[in-house]
């Protein structure tokens, strides 16, 4: 009899964990039912042909951000005393090489001017289309955006004095907005509807002018969405 009861006391356990482990996956699947297929994007990354939606900040040549649609990098330049424009979140293809030479991007600046469409080079929006593959929702990544190629203009007194600029008021470092032609990565002085902003830095400078240079080293991405799997 006792070894009878032992057995019967085991199978009694046995039976209240089964019955315990069925509520608990029970109570699991409704939960996840009532998620619909969204906790699934935890674990999807970004592939070829995938419209991104990502929030980024561009670097200048310093590694000074420039760029931002994160409130937190606005915030925190500002309270630096730096300028910064502010823009919306990007829709990136990834994979996709762009045939136009120029990916126009609206940006506010924080001193309250118009809105501006800044030019950024086909180079670097391929080299973000293809950094963000493998990307999951929330994860964030560097990449870096130096062609290797310079980017640098030269600017005389003369062209200065053309757009009202005095040279004693430029300093080394200081932000210097450029126009760019929309058929080529070239500057241009037209003032047409074809003509996007570039923001550089001054690298250098001389009794008869500077020199600005107009590259971006480098994009902080964080993936906010990734559509049209």
């Amino acid at each position: 009899m006792g070894e009878k009861k032992k057995k019967e006391t085991a199978m009694k356990m046995v039976n209240k964990v089964i019955i315990v482990s069925a509520c608990v996956l029970f109570v699991v699947l409704m939960i996840v039912s009532g998620m619909g297929s969204s906790w699934l994007i935890m674990f999807t990354s970004v592939r070829p042909g995938d419209s991104v939606v990502i929030d980024y900040t561009l670097f200048d040549a310093a590694g000074k951000p420039i760029v931002t649609s994160e409130k937190i990098i606005y915030d925190q330049t500002l309270a630096q005393g730096r300028d910064i424009f502010v823009s919306k979140q990007l829709t990136i293809t990834s994979n996709r090489t762009m045939e136009n030479p120029i990916y126009a991007v609206p940006v506010y600046s924080s001193t309250g001017a118009d809105v501006q469409q800044l030019a950024i080079f086909s180079l670097e929006y391929n080299a973000i289309s293809s950094g963000i593959i493998g990307m999951k929702v929330n994860e964030q990544k560097r990449i870096a955006l130096s062609s290797g190629i310079p980017m640098t203009h030269e600017l005389s007194v003369e062209q200065l004095a053309l757009s009202k600029i005095n040279l004693t008021d430029i300093s080394l470092g200081d932000n210097f907005f450029m126009g760019i032609s929309d058929n080529s990565e070239e500057v241009t002085n037209s003032t047409t509807a074809n003509t996007y902003l570039r923001i550089g830095e001054v690298a250098n400078k001389y009794p008869d002018g500077i020199v600005v240079d107009l590259s971006y080293s480098m994009v902080d991405v964080r993936v906010v969405s990734i559509n049209n799997r």
